[in-house]
C-alpha cells in the first residue's frame, strides 16, 4: 500500500473518531445547559436504604364475640396466612389452653372498586400439644408468635411466665395435629438462671417476652432451607435499665438460618431500638414480618395509656446492621454499635378510628388487580370492652402507584 493510501486510511479514522468527541461533548454541553438553571434533585441516604412503600388504609371488620368447638375465640395475638388454602392462621394466647385458629377471611369489592373484609368464618380450632401429644398444663405456656413453613409446620413462640420460673421458648409444630415437633435453641441470656451462682437475673422479662415471629422465603419447596426472626416485646432483664426515659428501648433481634437436615444455625442477632413512650404507659415491638426481597421486614410496634391504644408500622432494613450475638450486655457500650434501621409507615391514630390491642400482622392475598393486601389483628385479652378487630391495607411500592 503506497503512502498515498496509509494517509487516507488514517486521515478517515482521525475524522471518525474526532466526529465521536465532538458528538459527546454536544450531549454534556446539552445537559449541562439543561440543568445549568435547575439543581439536580439531591437524594437523601435513607432513600437508597429503603424500599419506596406506602400503606392504602381500606377499612376495618370486628370480630363478633363467639365460641368454636367450646373455646372462646379471642386473645388472637399473631397471623398467618397461606396463599395456597387462601386461609389465616390466628393464635390465641390463652394459657388456660393454647391454640390456634383456622380463618377464612372473605373480601368483597366495594362499589369504588376497592376491597372490604366482608366477613371472617372460623372454620377450625388445633390444640397445640408438647412432643409426647400431651396439652400444656395451664399457665404453662404464653404463645405470642405463629409464623407459617412450607413443610407443613407452624413456628410458635412463647413468651414464658417469668414469675413461674417457666422459660420461653420458639418450636416447631405440625400443622394438622398441633404437636410439637422441636424447639430451637435460644441463647442463655434470653433464659432464666435459676442457678446457684447466678449474681443477678436474667431473660425475658415478664409479659414482654418473644411476640414476634416471621419465616423468610416461607413459600418454597418443603425442603429448602429458610430464615426465621423472632424478637421479645422489650428490653431482656439485664439490658432494661435506661438512663434516660426520652431514650429508645434496646431489643434482641434473632436471625436463624432453619435447615431440612440437621439443626438450626443462629446467624445473627441485631438491635432494634424501640420507640420511647410519649406519654404514661407502655410501647412494646408486638410483630416483625418479613418483606421480599430479603433484608426488610415491616414492624408493629403497639403503645398503651390510660386513655387509649396506638400503633406504628415501620419498614426495617436490616443493611449494614451490627452482629451483636457476641456482645453479653447491650447496656456496657452502645456506640460502635450499627442498629437495625427503621423508617416510619404509617402512625395508626391517623386513621380516625378508634385502635384496640393490635398484636398480629400478615401479608393477605393478592387483589384481582395484583395489589398486596396486608392484615392486622387485635388481642381482645378476653374482655367485653376490647374487640378482635382486624384492620385491612393495601401494601404499595412506587410501581404500583404509577
Amino acid at each position: 500500500m503506497n503512502t498515498f493510501f496509509r494517509f487516507k486510511i488514517l486521515a478517515t479514522r482521525y475524522r471518525a473518531n474526532f466526529l465521536r468527541i465532538a458528538r459527546l461533548c454536544a450531549s454534556w454541553a446539552l445537559i449541562l445547559s439543561l440543568t445549568a438553571c435547575t439543581a439536580l434533585p439531591q437524594v437523601k441516604a435513607e432513600e437508597r436504604i429503603f424500599r419506596d412503600l406506602s400503606l392504602e388504609f381500606l377499612g376495618e371488620y370486628q370480630l363478633p364475640k363467639l365460641v368454636f368447638d367450646e373455646t372462646p375465640v379471642g386473645g388472637l395475638s399473631a397471623l398467618t396466612y397461606d396463599p395456597k388454602t387462601a386461609r389465616f392462621y390466628a393464635l390465641s394466647d390463652d394459657r388456660s389452653a393454647a391454640r390456634f385458629y383456622t380463618l377464612n377471611l372473605v373480601l368483597a369489592q366495594t362499589p369504588d372498586n376497592r376491597a372490604k373484609i366482608e366477613r371472617v368464618a372460623v372454620e377450625k380450632v388445633t390444640i397445640l400439644t408438647d412432643e409426647q401429644g400431651d396439652s400444656f398444663a395451664a399457665g404453662n405456656i404464653d404463645p405470642e408468635g405463629i409464623a407459617l413453613s412450607a413443610r407443613g409446620t407452624v413456628f410458635i413462640a412463647s413468651e414464658g411466665v417469668s414469675s413461674r420460673g417457666i422459660n420461653p421458648f420458639i418450636a416447631e409444630f405440625d400443622l394438622e395435629s398441633g404437636q410439637m415437633r422441636s424447639r430451637l435453641r435460644l441463647p442463655q441470656r434470653y433464659l432464666l438462671d435459676d442457678s446457684e451462682e447466678a449474681t443477678e437475673p436474667r431473660g425475658v422479662r415478664e409479659n414482654l417476652g418473644f411476640e414476634s415471629l416471621s419465616l423468610g422465603r416461607a413459600g418454597l419447596a418443603a425442603g429448602d432451607p429458610f430464615r426465621l426472626f423472632a424478637a421479645p416485646e422489650s428490653s431482656l432483664v439485664q439490658e432494661s435499665e435506661k438512663q434516660n426515659p426520652e431514650d429508645p428501648t434496646p431489643i434482641r433481634m434473632l436471625h436463624y438460618g432453619i435447615n431440612p437436615i440437621g439443626s438450626e444455625i443462629l446467624v445473627a442477632e441485631h438491635l432494634y431500638l424501640l420507640d420511647p413512650v410519649e406519654n404514661i404507659g407502655s410501647n412494646g415491638l408486638t410483630e416483625l414480618m418479613t418483606l421480599e426481597p430479603e433484608g426488610f421486614l415491616l414492624a408493629l410496634e403497639r403503645t398503651y395509656t390510660l386513655s387509649r391504644f396506638g400503633a406504628k408500622l415501620y419498614q426495617v432494613a436490616m443493611g449494614d446492621a451490627t452482629d451483636i450475638s457476641q456482645i453479653p450486655r447491650l447496656t456496657d457500650n452502645r456506640k460502635p454499635i450499627k442498629p437495625l434501621r427503621k423508617r416510619l409507615l404509617l402512625d395508626l391514630q391517623e386513621l380516625g378510628i378508634a385502635l384496640y390491642n393490635l398484636e398480629g400482622m400478615a401479608l393477605g392475598p393478592r387483589l384481582a388487580d395484583g395489589s398486596q393486601t396486608l392484615i392486622l389483628v387485635s388481642d381482645d385479652n378476653f374482655k367485653e370492652n376490647r374487640a378482635t378487630q382486624f384492620l385491612l391495607f393495601l401494601l404499595l411500592e412506587a410501581r404500583d402507584r404509577s
